[in-house]
């Protein structure tokens, strides 16, 4: 590491060096040179370090020229998300600009370009409008158009920035971020985890402050629980004192860390070891530990005995992340379903191959000796059952995958199972495509080269297998003249997948065909008012564009409509979908941005109003049969408003065709 970071500090003074000689003819390329290699340099921390050290010089020597960034007064922070998406070397001299804003909020400058209290402003500002690289969860847009390397560097930089200034400045945004991640119930918490232990750790919370007294009811759900653990912060020893302790003192720390288990979804050590001593002594008052509503508690009652043994096996407080899973697979009454509690059964005693447990050992940060890769793995799996509409593709371009296995924990938990139990022994995996049998093991790459493994282990076993599989379906249908999806989608999901499909986007040609034809079928068969008030009954697999905040086209991805219904508070229609980017709201231009609480939503969904939603469609299933009678019931209103929309955003990237389709 010295010899690393003493290399890296001399090239930087030989560059630096050349910078300050140059002549006014040479000054612009040296002035290049030396930011490509602050680039190389931006990939360590170190590297960081030392250019962060010298910046004010580097500044002063003239890298920024004539450059936009020459006045860090007109600097505007909703710009600097854009720039670094665009790489080098317009990214390399965004991250030097924000190092030099850095340098000046941080430390005391004689005769400074701009006050200390407006670059740290817009420090706070830029850190606001970056939270995805603060906290590593990346949107759509981001995943599609930075490469890995980039994306570590831009890692590197945002928390060398939280290092050296805090957060102290944006807790109204961080309590919003953490109340809205958790409204969405994710089966993987690691970053809301990491985001409450960082404003625990570097936060003063005053709680005469409404954005103080947000952040701390979520430091005391994940850290201070109840009574005896603000008593007992260390897991074994809380554990030992609840060992001792009465019935009255067991239900009146049940009671509260049930509370906040029910209100956060996050588990804790604390609720592990209660929900351990209640089986174990106490197995009357196990709903009370995790809050179970009247279902769950028929549920308990009636399975006690292998629900019991599956939670003995694999929760303890080294293992605990699953709990509030297994309170939502008890409300779902999943263990009275026989195939399910086969599935489990199957599962507790399946010989899990050691190029699995590698996978699955990957996805745990902090991993703790005592716990075995089938426990993690069962623990994963109780999550996603319980928790369906949480699964997340993580920084991979997979959102087939992770939309497949949402699909079957809701409406096919035992295929799910059975899936990961085959996958899990065989490393293999065998599914039908038109007479065909395809065999992950045989078959070539996916859409992946290497998995990220910022992933619950469930997702790390079957995503592999699944992205091959799915390639392998999309290259067998290529050249049919029609969206491969027609075809692929019922097969790779399930028979609830209807056979209808409509595609506005023509693959040969490039263009647009007959949207307003498309987005009349899609009100026809969708919107209550039109399709005479029938209630979706499976998730639909669409194709939506995606936009950036400007309503420029960025690309294809994979979402299910879940559902059509007024909000229940404006009484406006809206879509209810599952986004599985791990990011339901985002910014897709024309003000269209998806929310995942206060219009209805349900836990984990995203949500727009109808037409806007339409306005990003570009393909969907439906029911030929019952479509044709609904079609003229759509006024022509409707459909010039989502055509507006869409030409004006994604519809800019695309030819129009006039041409007029038959749809059904």
């Amino acid at each position: 590491m010295i010899a690393i970071a003493e290399n890296i500090h001399t090239n930087l003074e030989e560059s630096l060096h050349e910078l300050k000689e140059a002549t006014p003819l040479t000054k612009d390329e040296k002035a290049r040179k030396l930011v490509s290699q602050l680039d190389t340099f931006m990939q360590t921390t170190e590297g960081i370090q030392s250019v962060y050290e010298k910046i004010l010089e580097i500044e002063k020597a003239g890298v920024f020229g004539n450059s936009a960034w020459k006045d860090p007064g007109k600097l505007i922070p909703g710009f600097v998300k854009g720039t670094l998406r665009a790489g080098p070397p317009s990214a390399s001299i965004e991250m030097l600009s924000e190092l030099r804003m850095l340098a000046y909020a941080e430390q005391d400058v004689q005769d400074p370009v701009i006050k200390k209290e407006d670059a740290a402003a817009y420090i706070q500002e830029v850190i606001v409008h970056n939270l995805e690289f603060v906290f590593q969860d990346l949107t759509e847009e981001s995943r599609v158009v930075m490469s890995r390397q980039e994306l570590q560097k831009v890692y590197n930089l945002f928390q060398f920035i939280i290092d050296k200034s805090g957060l102290e400045g944006i807790k109204e945004k961080l309590a919003e971020e953490i109340r809205l991640t958790c409204e969405q119930r994710p089966v993987v918490t690691l970053r809301i985890r990491q985001l409450i232990h960082l404003v625990d750790s570097k936060l003063e919370l005053n709680e005469d402050a409404e954005a103080d007294r947000q952040l701390k009811y979520y430091v005391d759900a994940l850290l201070r629980p109840s009574k005896l653990s603000r008593k007992y912060p260390d897991p074994e020893k809380y554990a030992a004192a609840i060992a001792k302790a009465g019935l009255p003192t067991l239900k009146a720390e049940a009671e509260q860390v049930s509370g906040f288990l029910k209100n956060t979804g996050l588990s804790n050590p604390y609720v592990a070891a209660l929900m351990l001593h209640s089986v174990e002594k106490h197995p009357e008052i196990l709903p009370l530990v995790l809050g179970l509503n009247d279902a769950g508690k028929a549920e308990w009652e009636t399975s006690t005995k292998r629900i019991s043994a599956l939670i003995k096996e694999t929760f303890s407080i080294y293992n605990y992340f699953g709990i509030y899973g297994l309170a939502c697979m008890l409300e779902r009454n999943l263990f009275t379903r026989s195939p399910v509690s086969a599935g489990l059964n199957n599962l507790r005693k399946a010989h899990i191959l050691p190029q699995v447990e590698e996978r699955i050992l990957k996805t745990i940060i902090n991993r703790h000796p005592s716990v075995t890769a089938r426990q993690y793995l069962i623990d994963a799996t109780v999550r996603m059952l319980g928790l369906p509409l949480g699964i997340g593709q993580g920084n991979n371009a997979t959102c087939q995958s992770a939309r497949g296995m949402s699909m079957w924990s809701q409406h096919a938990p035992a295929k799910l199972l059975n899936t990961i139990i085959t996958v899990a022994t065989q490393n293999n995996l065998i599914m039908r495509f038109e007479n065909t049998d395809l065999e992950s093991s045989k078959l070539g790459k996916g859409l992946i080269d290497e998995l990220d493994y910022n992933l619950d282990p469930v997702s790390a076993v079957l995503v592999p297998h699944l992205d091959k599989v799915y390639n392998e379906m999309m290259r067998m249908s290529a050249g049919r003249g029609e969206d491969q999806h027609k075809w692929v989608n019922p097969a790779l999901y399930g028979q609830w997948v209807q056979v209808g499909f409509a595609s506005a986007y023509d693959y040969f040609t490039n263009t647009i065909l007959d949207f307003p034809g498309f987005v009349r079928l899609f009100y026809a068969a969708f919107h209550p008012k039109y399709n005479g008030e029938r209630m979706m009954v499976f998730p639909n697999p669409v194709g939506i564009f995606i936009t950036t905040n400007t309503g420029l086209m960025v690309g294809f991805h994979a979402v299910s409509l879940l559902r059509v219904k007024h909000d229940p508070n404006s009484g406006e229609m809206r879509a209810y979908f599952l986004n599985p980017n791990n990011e339901g709201r985002q910014d897709w231009g024309q003000n269209i941005k998806p929310t995942v609480n206060g219009n209805g939503e349900r836990h984990g969904e995203s949500s727009l109003p109808f037409h806007e939603f339409a306005a990003r469609l570009y393909a969907f299933h439906f029911n030929e049969l019952e479509v044709k009678d609904n079609l003229s019931k759509v006024p022509a209103k409707e459909i010039d408003r989502v055509v507006k929309l869409a030409s004006e955003s994604w519809g800019k990237s695309y030819t129009w065709s006039a041409l007029v389709k038959q749809w059904v």
